[in-house]
């Protein structure tokens, strides 16, 4: 046969097999409506291993790893399908809650706010909230769980907490606190962070023993404290580190922080820039007690605890395959007192407008034990 004609024999199939999938998926309708009358869940792990193993036995073997991967995307997309319509306009579900948080288009995100950090001033979670903010009104607080108590109280409008470094990794206590009180992210910023190493005026670098730092700071900066050869002792912040040193007699004591506090407290820029990477970005997130959509958000972050049984992850991502929806973060993290069980952090680009989204939050419940919807927003970089 010529190319032409293998390609028209091609096409031919290929419309008949596009007939064939939407005379499928429009079953999904009667399908839904009959799990609906005897209230059975949309995913039947029963029938769908039933199923695979037919077409597995009745598939040529050197095709038979393709009919899988084929039927297991027909049928992820089937149930998304099943769940859309067997999910009614109902106040709980993730999408009324997106609608009904999203501000109108000409609403722009507040200028003037007040606003919690951890730490003192020059802390990089506060230069992170000027630029966020144009004129925040910024309250400090020792710990992560005290800025999520002053915003869940209503003592801030808003939060500002780090959620992830590029060297370091995500902080998993913020994710801990957003789960458990129920705060959303209503923006983000991708921040550049460059260390520097400070110490009292007229220090030497060979005078220094001992660097003191957040533990986050001290592990983006791990390779050139060992060169050093110094202690590296942890504190709350990075900018309290740089307190403490201007506040010590000691002179063979350093810090890890920000440019900004060598000049608030007094102290000499022993060297700059001294993070192993250069490529050193700390993501840090606006938390509101209640859920706010500007316009224009295009991620979305949710957590997700699934059943320790094979194919439970596969399942979750063939959705987001099925509904073409784009993953930018996909994280894996124990379950606290459950050897082997895991919850997963995910962050979707996808604008919230979408119906697909929709369709994949109010269709979650279906394929993992529970899950957390941590906001829509806007990432500025």
């Amino acid at each position: 046969m010529e190319l032409s004609d293998i390609r028209m024999r091609i096409d031919e199939i290929d419309a008949q097999l596009l007939d064939l999938f939407c005379a499928r998926m429009g079953l999904a309708a009667d399908v839904a409506r009959a799990k609906a009358g005897t209230g059975k869940a949309v995913f039947d792990p029963a029938r769908e291993r039933e199923k695979l193993a037919r077409i597995a036995e009745q598939a040529p073997e050197h095709l038979r790893p393709q009919a899988i991967a084929l039927f297991s995307l027909l049928m992820s997309m089937n149930k998304a399908e099943q769940q859309r319509i067997l999910a009614p306009a109902r106040p709980e579900r993730i999408s009324e809650l997106m609608r009904r948080a999203l501000k109108p288009h000409d609403e722009p995100f507040p200028a003037l706010a007040t606003v919690a950090c951890q730490g003192v001033e020059g802390a990089y979670s506060q230069i992170a909230a000027t630029r966020l903010f144009r004129v925040p009104s910024i309250t400090f607080f020792d710990t992560f769980e005290d800025v999520f108590r002053a915003v869940c109280e209503g003592r801030c409008a808003f939060g500002v907490v780090p959620i992830e470094n590029s060297t370091a990794g995500s902080v998993n206590a913020v994710y801990d606190l957003l789960a458990a009180h129920s705060c959303y992210i209503v923006r983000s910023l991708r921040q550049k962070i460059d260390h520097s190493l400070l110490a009292k005026p007229g220090t030497r670098l060979e005078d220094i023993r001992e660097v003191c730092s957040h533990e986050q700071a001290l592990a983006q900066c791990a390779g050139y404290l060992a060169r050093l050869g110094v202690q590296a002792t942890p504190c709350k912040n990075t900018a309290r580190a740089a307190e403490l040193v201007a506040g010590s007699d000691r002179r063979d004591l350093a810090a890890l922080s920000s440019r900004a506090c060598a000049e608030l407290y007094g102290l000499d820029i022993i060297e700059p820039d001294v993070q192993d990477s250069d490529n050193n970005y700390t993501r840090f997130v606006v938390i509101s007690a209640e859920p706010a959509i500007w316009p224009g958000a295009q991620r979305t972050s949710l957590m997700l605890a699934l059943s320790h049984e094979p194919g439970s992850l596969f399942r979750v991502l063939e959705r987001f395959y099925a509904l073409d929806i784009n993953l930018v973060k996909l994280e894996s993290r124990p379950i606290p007192g459950r050897d082997f069980e895991f919850m997963f952090y995910f962050d979707i680009d996808c604008p919230v407008g979408a119906e697909a989204l929709g369709t994949l939050l109010d269709g979650l419940g279906d394929v993992c034990e529970r899950f957390t919807y941590f906001g829509s927003y806007t990432e500025v970089l």
